[in-house]
């Protein structure tokens, strides 16, 4: 088939580069985010998918909206058999739905219904998932909604972050896309809608949703600090600066600390929850390089009693 390729993060790039090997398909152009400001210089940089094209010799489409008029003539002229989606980052609206003969299929990663939205390796990890996945579906006007036509499942394990799963899920759902187009040529594949049941929803993680509240039990920061890495970031407040958790271990042992409190030793930082305690392995304070968190204790000199997340950023 005659495919246009939908994406703009590097986490699309895999599956790109699995339609362009494949021999059955042609990507006969990609539609991917305008350039965007970036660096110190705010010099404009174009997407992962964006620079993956021009080195494969594929024009690339950067609407601003994906609704501009000099846009869909494009998609026209090329009159795509069907577009592949992954990580594209704009609403499709329904005039560009109806351009190619076999719709948009999206490459989402999660299993759904579960977690449609814009960040479903994040609240897997967050809501303590041990399952998840991809999925391929027809992409339709509503929030992931569309028929389902294949899926692939992942194991989610226990010191995965959001970006460990999903590099992981990138690789293997790069081939379930490449085996849906396959389906959809060959007419041996057929969608399925979608059930009514299990639905739940993943909007994309804001900074504020990344502060970690210690009244929470420990298990649960750490799938915070997991969830939000290595975007937004977790975070918490330390005398009045915001101190980013870039790793933790919650430990067994009851302490006694309460939530927040900090416990310095030689080797290692312990601080309290609403249950057990967590170390902080590394951390990262405001204008620094990430360290270790027991080197980050030595340097602060932290008095008996400090806690983190009390009051707020200065």
């Amino acid at each position: 088939m005659k495919l246009v390729f939908a994406g703009t993060p590097e986490v699309a790039v895999p599956a790109l580069d699995a339609l362009i090997a494949s021999e059955r398909h042609e990507v006969a152009a990609v539609v991917t985010r305008p350039d965007a400001p970036a660096g110190r210089g705010r010099r404009l940089i174009a997407s992962p998918v964006a620079e993956r094209a021009e080195e494969a010799g594929i024009e690339a489409l950067k609407p601003a909206k994906p609704r501009d008029e000099a846009f869909l003539a494009r998609l026209r002229e090329i009159a795509p058999d069907c577009c592949p989606v992954v990580a594209y980052g704009a609403l499709l609206p329904r005039v560009a739905l109806d351009v190619p003969a076999n719709g948009w299929v999206n490459l989402h990663f999660s299993l759904l219904p579960a977690w449609r939205g814009a960040a479903p390796v994040q609240h897997a990890i967050m809501a303590g998932d041990e399952i998840t996945g991809a999925s391929t579906f027809q992409i339709e006007e509503g929030l992931d909604s569309g028929p389902v036509y294949g899926t692939i499942t992942e194991a989610v394990r226990s010191t995965d972050t959001s970006g460990d799963l999903l590099t992981r899920l990138a690789l293997a759902g790069a081939g379930l896309l490449v085996a849906t187009m396959d389906g959809i040529e060959d007419g041996t594949l057929k969608a399925v809608p979608q059930p009514a049941e299990g639905i739940t929803v993943a909007p994309k993680v804001a900074v504020d949703d990344a502060r970690i509240d210690w009244n929470t039990p420990a298990l649960r920061v750490d799938r915070v600090v997991r969830g939000c890495s290595p975007a937004p970031g977790a975070w918490t407040v330390f005398r009045g600066e915001r101190l980013k958790l870039v790793q933790v271990a919650p430990v067994q042992e009851h302490t006694g600390l309460a939530p927040g409190e900090l416990a310095p030793g030689k080797k290692q930082v312990l601080v309290g929850t609403g249950s057990h305690a967590v170390e902080l392995l590394w951390v990262q304070a405001q204008g620094k390089k990430p360290m270790r968190g027991a080197d980050w204790a030595r340097g602060a000199r932290i008095a008996p009693g400090e806690r983190l997340g009390a009051g707020d950023v200065g």
